[in-house]
């Protein structure tokens, strides 16, 4: 079934820097996943959008006051978020993997991390996890406050290895990183578009609608690799 567009111009809000999701380009141009996706989306059911890239909590704001009308911002799906937000069908999973560097064959499993030093940002739900496993696997964690500055420490070896958000890690490595992901991700829950609970349901049907026919005819293939680096 096709939903009908009600509003002329859909607002949506986003983050300003969340790459590859969002962020500017070398000419200043929004661009990543989300925008790729949801401006396919858009153009497949017939709706237009206008962007607000104005930082998460902020987006967040705007849809629960009414100044946007959805948010498409590599936002985790949580029963919590449920209670406020009504969200499309998820169209991303978000692992958490581990990295390491491309020329160390030392590390193949959990157990290899024995004695090693891990990085993760804090307040992410990768340092969380670190923490929480490792006195299992015997290994320490060191906190980084930015990405930059962990990626470096894995490229000059004063750690070992780092835990990051798959998408963010795999569009590193297609930035030219030279990392390695060895052990099989895991599981973090998935991305939704979403919109204020109760309000612009049309919107919601036509992201499901749109989002299924992009997954079947291979553009969001194409959107995806575009960005990061494929599992082939």
């Amino acid at each position: 079934g096709m939903a009908t567009p009600k509003k002329d111009v859909y607002t949506i809000a986003s983050d300003n820097s969340f790459a590859p999701f969002e962020f500017q380009n070398d000419d200043k141009q929004f661009t990543g996943i989300d925008v790729d996706l949801l401006n396919a989306i858009a153009k497949n059911q017939g709706f237009k959008l206008k962007w607000n890239f104005i930082g998460f909590q902020a987006a967040v704001d705007s849809v629960q006051s009414g100044h946007a009308d959805g948010m498409m911002s590599g936002m985790s799906i949580t029963d919590a978020r449920k209670q406020v937000f009504d969200y499309g069908s998820p169209y991303y999973s978000s692992n958490l993997t581990i990295a390491t560097s491309s020329t160390d064959d030392s590390i193949k499993s959990w157990k290899d991390l024995k004695g090693k030093t891990l990085g993760a940002k804090n307040g992410t739900a990768s340092f969380d996890y670190l923490n929480a496993h490792a006195k299992e696997y015997g290994y320490t964690v060191k906190t980084f406050t930015d990405a930059t500055t962990m990626y470096s420490s894995l490229n000059n070896g004063s750690i070992n290895a780092l835990m990051d958000d798959e998408p963010v890690i795999k569009y590193a490595i297609k930035q030219g990183q030279k990392f390695a992901t060895p052990i099989k991700p895991i599981p973090d829950g998935q991305y939704g578009f979403a919109v204020k609970k109760g309000s612009n349901p049309e919107l919601i049907e036509m992201f499901n609608n749109g989002l299924a026919n992009l997954r079947a005819n291979g553009e969001y293939d194409k959107i995806i690799d575009k960005y990061l680096e494929s599992d082939a």
